[in-house]
């Protein structure tokens, strides 16, 4: 059996908090507001595992309004699904996730996202792509206002 997930996030940027994309800081002058460490990609990530695995989204395990996840390490919350994913006899087949970024240009850390998105799931690189787009200076993307990360996972049993 096979299927298909879909994920997606979005974070206001604000300065004072690291700009984290699949579990690397990139240099830049504003970060992801959010109650965990903000990581977009690794959110939306793991609400298309979960989608694909039929066991829920992100919310569902790590509530907002739960202080337990304040500032928590978005790459722990992944594994920690994982986990359940793997349990329930699913494995990731392919990862294909797009960025929508304006600045800092993402292409000079495209290969370290895409192993540290591999090594969080323990999976082959080769199984991980990811790409960014700008927001071509339409707000909020575009204005350096928000990041948004939209992620499609092929499970299989």
């Amino acid at each position: 059996m096979i299927r298909v997930g879909l994920g997606y996030d979005i974070h206001r940027l604000i300065e004072g908090r690291p700009l984290i994309l699949g579990g690397i800081v990139l240099p830049f002058e504003k970060g992801e507001d959010g109650h965990s460490d903000g990581d977009v990609l690794f959110h939306a990530i793991t609400d298309a595992v979960l989608g694909a695995a039929g066991l829920g989204d992100i919310g569902s395990f790590f509530p907002p309004e739960d202080m337990q996840w304040k500032d928590a390490d978005s790459a722990k919350l992944l594994q920690t699904v994982m986990e359940k994913v793997r349990a329930a006899g699913w494995h990731i087949e392919n990862l294909d996730c797009v960025i929508k970024l304006e600045k800092p240009k993402f292409i000079p850390y495209r290969q370290q996202v895409i192993e540290s998105v591999a090594r969080a799931l323990q999976i082959k690189p080769e199984q991980v792509f990811v790409k960014a787009k700008t927001g071509e200076k339409l707000p909020p993307v575009g204005t350096s206002e928000a990041v948004e990360a939209t992620a499609v996972c092929l499970l299989s049993k």
